[in-house]
Formats: C-alpha cells, sequence, structure tokens
C-alpha cells in the first residue's frame, strides 16, 4: 500500500468522526429550524457542535462560530464583510494581503479590485517565506478597512506572526477613527499548532474541516465588537445561522466537524509531538541519503511539514514523485497547474531549479518512521534511476 504524505493537500475522516456523521444521518435528519421535537433535537446536535468549535479556537461564545460550507466561503464572507463595513466610512477601502495567499482568499480580493470597489496593497514576504511584521504595518493607511492573512502556509509551512500583527493591529485601532479589521485563515494550521483567537487578535477565523480529520466543511470565527457582530452574507435566504449564513443546516457533517474539533481540543499536543518527531525523523533520512536542499528552513514552520527539492536534477518534483509508486505526494498546492513553477516557492526565495524539483511532504497522525523509510527508499530509487549522483548522498 502506498504511503500517503499529502496531509496538507486534505485528511482521512477520522473513525469517531465516521461513526458520529453515519449515526447523525440516521437520527438528525429534522430541521433544525423546526419547533418539533425531533427538529429541536437536531438545533441541540449544532448548539454542541457549535460549542466545540468554539472550544477549538478559544472563542469567548459559541455564538461567534458560523458554519460554512469549507475555507473558500469562509474566507469569502470574512473579506466581504470587511469591506462592506468599509465602505460606510471610506470612499474606496484598501485590504492588505500577502503575496503568498491562498486563492480562496486572493481571488475575492481582485474580484472587489476588478469592479472599482477597493484597493489592495500585497505585502512580499521574505527570503525564508515569512512575513515581516513592519513590512505589514508600514501598508496601513487612512482607507485600510482589512488585513487579510494566512496563518501558516499551505507549501511551505511556514507560520506567519499573526500574534505580533494582531498586537501592532490593536494598537494602531486604538488611534483611529474607523477600525482595521484582522481576518486570518487557519485552514492549514488548527490541528498541526494551538490556535488561539484571543492571544492572536484576530477579528476573523477561518476554520476547514477536512484539514483536521473533519467532513468537508467549515466555519467563520467573528469576534463580537461592542457587542456586535460585523458580517456580511455571500447568500440571502433565511435566517439560518443568526441570518449570516442562509440555508438549512448540514446537521450530520456539522456533527462531525464538532467531534473532528473535540478530537484536537483533547489531543493537539499528542498529534503535533508526534507529527514532528515523524517529520524530523524523514528530513534526517532525506539529508542522510540525498543531497536535498530545505524550503525556507529559516522560518518557523507546521510540525507536519517537509518542502525539499534539489538543485542540479533534471527531473521535475512531478516526474520524480511519478517514479515513486508508493508514495502519494504532491509538489505545491492542490489548486496549482502540474506546468508551473510555483510562485509561492519563488516568491518565498527558492531557487528556480530548486523549485522546479520541489515536493511537499506532508505527514500525519498516523504516519509511522516504516512508512518514512519506505518514501525515502523510493525517493533515493527514484534519483538513482535517472543517474543523478549529485542528488544522491554519499
Amino acid at each position: 500500500m502506498a504511503v500517503y504524505l499529502d496531509y496538507n493537500s486534505s485528511t482521512p475522516v477520522a473513525p469517531q468522526v465516521v461513526s458520529c456523521v453515519a449515526e447523525s444521518l440516521q437520527r438528525d435528519w429534522a430541521n433544525p429550524s423546526s419547533d418539533s421535537l425531533r427538529g429541536r433535537s437536531a438545533r441541540e446536535v449544532l448548539d454542541t457542535a457549535r460549542e466545540r468549535v468554539a472550544r477549538l479556537v478559544h472563542a469567548d461564545c459559541a455564538q461567534d462560530i458560523i458554519f460554512t460550507s469549507g475555507g473558500t466561503e469562509s474566507n469569502n464572507m470574512a473579506i466581504l464583510s470587511g469591506v462592506e463595513w468599509g465602505r460606510q466610512h471610506t470612499t474606496r477601502p484598501h485590504v492588505i494581503l500577502s503575496n503568498v495567499e491562498h486563492v480562496a482568499t486572493i481571488k475575492p480580493v481582485e474580484h472587489l479590485a476588478a469592479q472599482g470597489i477597493i484597493d489592495y496593497t500585497e505585502v512580499a514576504v521574505n527570503q525564508d517565506g515569512c512575513l515581516e511584521v513592519s513590512d505589514v504595518m508600514a501598508h496601513v493607511r487612512p482607507e485600510t478597512v482589512l488585513v487579510t492573512l494566512m496563518l501558516a502556509n499551505n507549501e511551505t509551512g511556514v507560520i506567519f506572526p499573526i500574534q505580533r500583527i494582531g498586537k501592532e493591529l490593536k494598537a494602531v485601532n486604538q488611534k483611529r477613527k474607523h477600525r482595521v479589521w484582522f481576518h486570518v485563515d487557519a485552514a492549514q494550521a488548527i490541528g498541526k499548532m494551538e490556535v488561539n483567537v484571543q492571544e492572536l487578535g484576530v477579528d476573523y477565523l477561518s476554520i476547514v474541516g477536512h484539514k483536521f480529520y473533519g467532513p468537508r466543511i467549515g466555519a467563520l470565527y467573528v469576534r463580537r465588537v461592542l457587542s456586535e457582530r460585523i458580517v456580511s452574507p455571500v447568500a440571502r435566504g433565511g435566517g439560518q445561522e443568526g441570518g449570516l449564513r442562509p440555508g438549512t443546516e448540514n446537521t450530520p457533517m456539522i456533527a462531525g466537524l464538532g467531534v473532528a474539533a473535540l478530537l484536537v481540543s483533547e489531543n493537539l499536543d499528542t498529534y503535533t509531538s508526534h507529527m514532528r518527531e515523524v517529520r524530523d525523523y524523514l528530513l534526517e533520512q532525506l539529508l542522510k541519503n540525498t543531497k536535498c536542499v530545505v524550503n525556507c528552513d529559516q522560518s518557523a514552520r507546521l510540525a507536519n511539514t517537509l518542502s525539499v527539492g534539489w538543485s542540479d536534477c533534471p527531473l521535475t518534483g512531478h516526474q520524480l514523485l511519478a517514479k515513486c509508486p508508493r508514495v502519494v505526494a504532491s509538489t505545491t498546492a492542490a489548486c496549482h497547474s502540474q506546468a508551473e513553477l510555483s510562485g509561492v516557492l519563488l516568491l518565498s526565495g527558492v531557487p528556480k531549479d530548486v523549485a522546479r524539483t520541489t515536493v511537499r511532504l506532508s505527514v500525519g497522525r498516523e504516519t509511522s518512521r516504516n512508512d518514512i523509510d519506505t518514501v525515502v527508499s523510493d525517493l533515493v530509487h527514484a534519483l538513482q534511476s535517472a543517474s543523478i549522483t549529485p542528488c544522491l548522498g554519499s
């Protein structure tokens, strides 16, 4: 059986989550908005899941959580909310993001700009893939209404200094007439590091279930400011989710998301310790057996992620993985074309020859040392088959 090392792309659904969803499909089929006995029972399932997701990110209360279809909707809702609020306070709102964001952040910002609604600034990461706090703050101007950033990069695993940026924005907001809202996409971070909205100082936080062994739905945390949530729905309809996300809730999947959140809340230290140990063993074996280059190795990175390439290698990352029959991994984000070099890697200071050979290896909760031995063996054989002596260790 092939070894799966593409956990940054998606994770399997935890057995406890599968059981929960299956039971809920049979039991909680009534409309949660109904006042019937079954409807109230389904609503209680939603309430429990909401409390568990709120606990996961240390929200003040369960009502700060809005269930969504996934990360893309959560990001769009947060961005639209900040911009719509900003239009009440400035003629042309200004948005700040990094130049290595996920397309679910980039595309809505570009769309709003193309319509003439906003201006935006992409802040460049440094040559090790991380954001400098001073660079972000230098672009805050009177028209700025929203800063939207990822917590951890999906390709490199680099963790951005979100807590420090949050503190700087809080200080700025104390001196401004109108607020700069702070949205963070935590898709890659949850389940791999502590995510505490209070410590991070964020106003919005995107949560993505399938990245932490949950179902393919998501949620958006929204901080209450002056007892008010600033949210603009991306759709119009019924009064579900406090009137902010219309449509009858997907009770079984939401129940599953709650269980996935509970597993992380109760076992995060165990999960991260194991993933870090296995990831470090993977790196040790790659350095021992090949002359790999570790991308962004001077920045803080997720415990499970290793982005590596080989200079002087005639194979692309895709070609290399194609020669590894027992390895399931990727080269960049799942949404990128196989033919193009990763813009994230190039913008993060990775040389072109290394970027074209880079593979992203992301371990999971069940990855073992034996799995790593299999992966390294396949990679070494792939390099040997192409007679790439310079890429092999001594």
